[in-house]
């Protein structure tokens, strides 16, 4: 017992050493769409609903590409950094630049047809439409700056170089908060003032990423910019359009949600009620996501090392710290579920409505601050195609028709959309929690090493690992699908020669 609670502690502490500032740089860059929301939604209830249906479903969908694609990096960089291989990091960052910009400059018509597509395509209320589509097209420019931010960030972090990024995000939202207020609130620029100052602020932070990045600190892993970048693109294409797609899936789910409540009746306050409890459930997601990200450098870093054991604690000491977070959001929303909504509207019906869905948001943002990690651990073991088929399955063949059972044929209103989508969510979990515990790590330490030499060849001066390979798990066979089928030789090297 004595050795495992200092084991126990060890790991928090590495844990945490990640996740603490990956929480705050995650919290302060959420915060940015939160402290918009918070300025507009005091202008009125038609521009909080329009800024809620832009945040959580338009850029919901951006977001969700362009972060999903910056998640490869979780895997890749993750991996090199535990295997050795710190001159590839630069080189896969500008690969992701690449990639993440080419597919922001394609999201960038969604931005432009906002109106149309929340009004004709999406059913939404034609108020909300309206008034999205300027703050849409004003707030397009941040498309690049998420391209450019998610890889720099993941540079840093599988580093363990995050203390830095919370500093910056810190000082960006403090900008935000002076620019916002100033927009709004002294100029009266309304919904394209605040949208001009969210643009701002994300390529502020982008801008002092990016001097980090070429201060020198990185002498190993930054090295310039580099027509490597172009070679093997086809294969982290593959990768990053996996990583998307697992991804993209559950951002839209709530997306889905908000579309759902848009078509009930009286779909304009039940939007403003579903904004104030999806604003906090985010925030709330932008902590789990800090520790999402931790444990995905732990297991990556291990996995990379050839030390599945350790990569296989790192996961159950994440698993309960979360949990244990979890408890206590849990407890602070039913407390004070009455008085966290006047936070973003003075609208007594909004408030009320609000207040009356606090108990299944509480329940909700337990499970939330669990949900991230488990996904956490299966982008730093590479799962992330078979989580997708996970995220179909559970998301939207079981949760999204729960919820529109719920509340339209069974006429809960948005209570039972909410309580479908929740449906989704926990059985989401369980899989994930069924995988995880049937994983054989030796076998994803020696899929790391080969992965390793696919994409970056092999460093002939460290070796990558010393595991030895294990017969095949039948769950991991549609991941191994992806990274295996061109390194087939280079597998049989790692198992048999122990590389």
């Amino acid at each position: 017992m004595k050795r495992l609670a200092r084991k126990s502690w060890e790991e928090s502490k590495l844990l945490w050493r990640v996740a603490f500032p990956a929480v705050l740089t995650e919290v302060f860059q959420f915060s940015i769409g939160f402290v918009t929301a918070s300025f507009v939604g005091h202008i009125g209830v038609v521009e909080l609903a329009a800024v809620t249906a832009v945040e959580s479903i338009l850029e919901g969908f951006a977001y969700g590409v362009l972060f999903g694609m910056g998640c490869a990096l979780d895997t890749l960089c993750g991996q090199a950094v535990g295997a050795g291989h710190l001159d590839m990091l630069g080189v896969y960052v500008q690969q992701s630049w690449i990639v993440c910009g080419a597919a922001a400059a394609a999201l960038a018509p969604v931005y432009a047809l906002a109106t149309p597509i929340l009004r004709s395509l999406l059913r939404q209320p034609a108020a909300v439409a309206d008034a999205a589509g300027p703050y849409a097209r004003w707030a397009a420019p941040r498309l690049l700056a998420h391209a450019a931010n998610f890889p720099l960030q993941k540079f840093f972090q599988t580093q363990s170089k995050v203390w830095a990024l919370a500093l910056i995000s810190a000082v960006g939202l403090g900008a935000h908060v002076a620019l916002t207020y100033v927009a709004v609130r002294r100029l009266g620029c309304g919904l394209r003032g605040a949208a001009v100052a969210g643009n701002v602020s994300y390529w502020l932070i982008d801008a002092a990423q990016l001097a980090y990045l070429l201060s020198g600190r990185f002498p190993d892993a930054w090295k310039g910019f580099s027509v490597d970048a172009f070679k093997n693109l086809a294969a982290f294409v593959k990768l990053s359009l996996v990583s998307a797609i697992m991804v993209c899936l559950e951002f839209w789910y709530y997306a889905a949600l908000l579309i759902l409540v848009g078509l009930l009746k009286n779909g304009q306050l039940q939007l403003d009620i579903m904004s104030v409890c999806i604003n906090y459930e985010f925030w709330i997601m932008m902590v789990a996501l800090g520790f999402s990200e931790a444990v995905s450098v732990r297991v990556s870093n291990e996995l990379g090392a050839g030390r599945p054991k350790s990569a296989k604690f790192a996961v159950a000491v994440a698993a309960t710290t979360t949990a244990f977070i979890g408890a206590i959001f849990m407890a602070v929303f039913f407390i004070w579920r009455s008085s966290l909504p006047r936070v973003f509207s003075e609208n007594e019906e909004v408030i009320q409505g609000a207040a009356r869905m606090g108990y299944l948001l509480a329940v909700t943002v337990f499970f939330v601050s669990i949900g991230p990690v488990l996904s956490g651990v299966a982008v730093g073991a590479g799962w992330q195609l078979l989580v997708a088929f996970v995220n179909i399955g559970c998301y939207y063949l079981v949760g999204i028709p729960a919820g529109v059972l719920f509340g339209f044929k069974f006429k809960l209103g948005a209570l039972g959309i909410w309580m479908g989508m929740l449906t989704g969510t926990l059985l989401q979990m369980t899989i994930l929690l069924c995988i995880i515990k049937r994983t054989q790590w030796e076998k994803q330490a020696t899929l790391a090493a080969a992965r390793i030499l696919e994409l970056g060849g092999k460093n002939e001066d460290q070796p990558l690992m010393t595991t030895t390979c294990t017969e095949d798990d039948p769950m991991d066979t549609a991941n191994d699908e992806i990274y295996m089928q061109a390194s087939k030789k280079n597998v049989e090297l790692v198992c048999k020669e122990q590389v």
